[in-house]
């Protein structure tokens, strides 16, 4: 009877190590991805943050016009990840977390009040839904028209720019950059997207650089 004992105790026991290893992995694979996400969130800020957009493009120097650049960018990101399957989609769910969370860092570090944040995080969460949909929107009809982007020119018109009108030339660059961007993510490989390898072209005001923006 004990030598049975011991034969069921044994085979429990590999159960559990079996399970605590797949717990393990996914543990570290959840940790890869999120730190993963974070260099991709680092980037689309980094590039939403080049002073041709502000100089050039004439959106505003202000936190509204830089969280609504920081939106286009984690938005263009995110709607190529999507295409690179589940793990793709993973990514963009934790980099939509991480830029909440920074949003929310963000807040504090100025001072809004504890009560007041949760609220203007969950604004912030709407907002950037709002506008991806209306740019995926934009650009799905701009696509079936084979048109110049009009559908595209007026999203941004709406969401970047708001009551500020821009003039024509501040919006055509923008429009041209956004246009760029999509064929620049586009061309990436799931790869380099899955291992945070994103690229951007280069941003309004930058072309005398002559190289995109990588990381």
């Amino acid at each position: 009877m004990r030598t049975v004992n011991r034969t069921v105790n044994a085979g429990e026991t590999n159960e559990k190590m079996k399970l605590l290893s797949g717990l393990l992995r996914q543990a570290k694979r959840r940790a890869d991805e999120r730190e993963t996400a974070r260099d991709l969130y680092i980037a689309a800020v980094a590039q939403a943050r080049r002073p041709g957009f502000y100089t050039k493009c004439g959106v505003a120097d202000s936190l509204d016009g830089r969280f609504d650049l920081i939106v286009l960018h984690v938005f263009l990101t995110v709607r190529v990840l999507s295409t690179a399957g589940e793990a793709g989609k993973r990514l963009a769910d934790y980099m939509f977390r991480i830029m909440m969370d920074d949003m929310d860092l963000n807040l504090r570090e100025m001072g809004v009040s504890d009560l007041r944040v949760g609220k203007r995080v969950k604004s912030m969460a709407r907002a950037f839904y709002g506008r991806a949909a209306a740019y995926e929107k934009a650009i799905e009809t701009d696509g079936a028209a084979e048109g110049e982007g009009e559908e595209l020119k007026a999203a941004l018109e709406r969401n970047v720019y708001g009551a500020e009108a821009p003039s024509p030339e501040q919006i055509a660059g923008l429009l041209a950059y956004v246009r760029r961007a999509e064929s620049t993510l586009a061309e990436l490989s799931d790869e380099a997207l899955l291992t945070g390898r994103v690229s951007f072209p280069t941003a309004p005001g930058d072309e005398s650089a002559g190289n995109e923006a990588k990381t």
